[in-house]
């Protein structure tokens, strides 16, 4: 049995994954942790891994207590940037033994949209990502938006692709979205949507529209369980599914 402890686990995705969790065949969870509740419960019940849902501001140091303790971490907080990451990377590079699985977003939908859209950039002139969420969402842009534009941007860089063409020079209200890596994102924040992106690949005379949707938050569920029965078997820090699902 893999013994897990979730944090943030009366939020949205928290408290679906202890459901997930619980139902998954070889794992238990053996500590829920969220405001209010001590770290040390991670430690006293004796995880093995942690599942990190909790807010920005906290997530990193949660993070970092669970790499000191010897515990592996699975991360599913939005918005854990590059500043993050290379605090992670320094704290395991202290502590062997210690594994880090670091996932933007853990619908296998969502994972395969990714690798689509970056086998596809080097092959279109015009690229850009739109990210669509609820309201009650933090972060501009999404995670996934963010993985997405660097693995389109690594793509067309390995392949000498030529910048994306924009003749915009004037846009004070920001129009045009936000650069990560040379590519545009937008970001929109609508009651209705749970989880969407598209991906618009163009090119002289056609558009390939790249699109995936979650409705529920049951559709990460698949990839959170698999996360957390693989997070160990890669040492170091990895970031996105990708290794999980083999390709």
């Amino acid at each position: 049995m893999t013994r897990v402890a979730v944090l943030g686990a009366r939020g949205r995705m928290g408290s679906t994954s202890v459901e997930a969790l619980a139902a998954a065949d070889g794992i238990e969870v053996v500590a829920q942790v969220d405001v209010g509740d001590s770290i040390d419960l991670v430690g006293e019940s004796g995880a093995e891994v942690a599942l990190v849902f909790t807010t920005p501001d906290v997530a990193l140091d949660q993070v970092l207590w669970c790499i000191e303790r010897g515990v592996h971490v699975v991360v599913g907080t939005s918005g854990f940037d590059g500043e993050r990451l290379r605090s992670v990377r320094t704290a395991v590079h202290e502590r062997t033994g210690v594994s880090v699985l670091v996932v933007p977003n853990f619908s296998i939908g969502a994972v395969l949209l990714m690798r689509f859209a970056a086998t596809a950039a080097p092959f279109f002139e015009s690229v850009e990502v739109i990210e669509m969420h609820h309201p009650a969402k933090v972060d501009a842009p999404s995670g996934t938006a963010v993985r997405t534009a660097e693995l389109i941007a690594a793509a067309r860089a390995e392949a000498g692709s030529p910048p994306v063409p924009d003749a915009t020079t004037t846009d004070p209200d920001g129009a045009r979205g936000a650069q990560v890596d040379g590519i545009t994102v937008h970001a929109v924040r609508s009651r209705g949507f749970v989880a969407s992106q598209e991906v618009l690949l163009g090119g002289e005379g056609e558009i390939l529209s790249l699109r995936h949707d979650s409705s529920t938050r049951e559709s990460f569920m698949p990839g959170v369980v698999a996360a957390v029965r693989h997070v160990a078997d890669r040492p170091g820090v990895t970031v996105g599914l990708d290794v999980v699902l083999g390709l």
